[in-house]
């Protein structure tokens, strides 16, 4: 059955759960784009260096990180619901505080609690997505924030582009808060999840909302199978993670997810107007109008692999697109030995054809498959910290980036940058094919077993 018929077939209070909880990404998506447009102009506002400009870029990372740490927690306690509420909320207000900044140092205050309100919402929104989501599509939910997030991508370089001749850098920063209200009243209207309710002891709001999403589920089966599995895991979810059969899952998911911004995605996205003027673009129109042109073009990578990832499966698509970002690597190292420090004609073609391949295979792999690895790889006890986890170190890493990027394009040049981020890609490549399982179709509660079992299925499971 395709992947349109089981939407068709997925009740409307599913999708609507599904939807709003994804369309959090587009807070993150933009946040993540509209600082490439407003450095342009911060640079001479606030007299900035390399140094100064990645301190303005990655405070916001260094927010994310402290947030990821505290979505786990934030998650059990106040619901997945309420986090995502409190984190639109959150942003509006930081957002707005950005734009109206009087100095320098207001402006990182207020982009480090933008970073703690986007830090919380990447832990939340795959728990709270893999856990309101039928098993037959829930793969395509979880990659539809990955569609959230790269229509964010686009919107905050447009809306740099349209404010770029007039320079006006505050409001590209302050009209994130449109979007985050937007977002706050959408998630208003939503349940939290029924295994929430069920870890909360709440029940009968644990059936409801199961019946709602579900109406064709064994209601009472299904919550009592909830049950089982939290009755089952013992003693603090962090000691359960560091210790058997957990510990195998939690190596995974931190290698897994530092892997994933290592690689050097969020290098482009920060500092894609920068990275095209050292190509020999030139003028707004290119050096913003480009990074959005990349980005639309992902964002149909990604609607490929939402179509692909519940009948494919997760290992090929994963591979297939780390095995495209190594391809780009290659290609932007050849195109920097070749162009040395002068580009134009076609070694300035060359080049925006490599950066839009290295963003495409992100976009329709890592990018799409780390927030179904994020709400999957954990039993219900553990989703939320596990995903805390996975995320905070792929924040760590998005810091080291954030920070060196600049400098190594410097200091390295472009050949040795992506060289070093070609080798970090086929490292990444070897590791998820090693180690990475194939969860297509399976329940929530029994993607334990593969970590129960030391890293493989028993041979009677089938795909469910």
């Amino acid at each position: 059955m395709s992947l349109i018929q089981d939407i068709k077939r997925t009740p409307r209070a599913g999708l609507l759960a599904g939807i709003a909880a994804a369309a959090v990404g587009i807070i993150y998506g933009y946040d993540s784009s509209n600082i490439g447009g407003a450095l342009l102009f911060l640079k001479d506002e606030f007299r900035l260096d390399d140094a100064g400009l990645g301190l303005v870029t990655t405070t916001v990372v260094i927010g994310e990180v402290l947030g990821a740490l505290l979505g786990g927690m934030l998650a059990n306690k106040l619901g997945r619901k309420l986090s995502m509420v409190l984190v639109a909320a959150g942003y509006a207000l930081f957002a707005l505080l950005s734009g109206l900044t009087p100095n320098l140092e207001v402006l990182v205050a207020a982009r480090l609690f933008l970073g703690l309100t986007v830090g919380v919402s990447i832990v939340v929104v795959p728990v709270f997505v893999a856990e309101s989501s039928p098993a037959k599509i829930r793969g395509a939910m979880l990659v539809a924030y990955q569609v959230a997030t790269v229509f964010g991508i686009i919107l905050g370089y447009l809306v740099a582009w349209a404010l770029s001749d007039a320079g006006a850098w505050r409001w590209m920063l302050g009209l994130a808060a449109i979007p985050s209200l937007l977002v706050f009243f959408l998630v208003l209207r939503i349940p939290d999840t029924s295994r929430w309710y069920v870890m909360k002891g709440r029940l009968e709001e644990a059936r409801t909302t199961l019946a709602n999403i579900e109406p064709e589920a064994d209601v009472d089966r299904e919550i009592a199978d909830m049950q089982a599995a939290l009755s089952e895991e013992k003693g603090g979810a962090l000691k359960e993670m560091l210790r058997k059969p957990y510990l195998r899952a939690t190596v995974f998911v931190v290698i897994l997810g530092f892997f994933i911004q290592i690689t050097g995605i969020n290098a482009i996205v920060y500092y894609s107007p920068i990275l095209f003027k050292s190509m020999g673009f030139e003028g707004n129109a290119a050096i913003l109008g480009l990074p959005a042109l990349v980005q639309a073009v992902a964002l149909v990578a990604v609607f490929i692999s939402l179509s692909l990832v519940d009948r494919v499966g997760r290992r090929p698509i994963l591979l297939g697109g780390i095995a495209m970002m190594i391809a780009a690597n290659v290609l932007l190292v050849g195109v920097f030995i070749a162009g040395g420090s002068s580009f134009g004609g076609i070694l300035t073609a060359l080049g925006f054809i490599g950066v839009l391949l290295f963003t495409v295979g992100f976009t329709f792999g890592f990018g799409a498959l780390v927030w179904v690895y994020a709400g999957e790889s954990f039993p219900a006890r553990l989703r939320s910290i596990g995903s805390s986890v996975m995320l905070t170190s792929d924040l760590v890493a998005n810091v080291i980036v954030g920070f060196l990027f600049l400098p190594m394009l410097s200091g390295l040049g472009g050949t040795g940058t992506f060289l070093v981020f070609g080798l970090l890609a086929l490292a990444a490549f070897l590791f998820v094919y090693k180690f990475a399982p194939e969860t297509k179709g399976k329940n929530l509660e029994d993607i334990r077993q593969f970590w129960e079992n030391g890293g493989r299925w028993e041979p009677k499971e089938g795909v469910r």
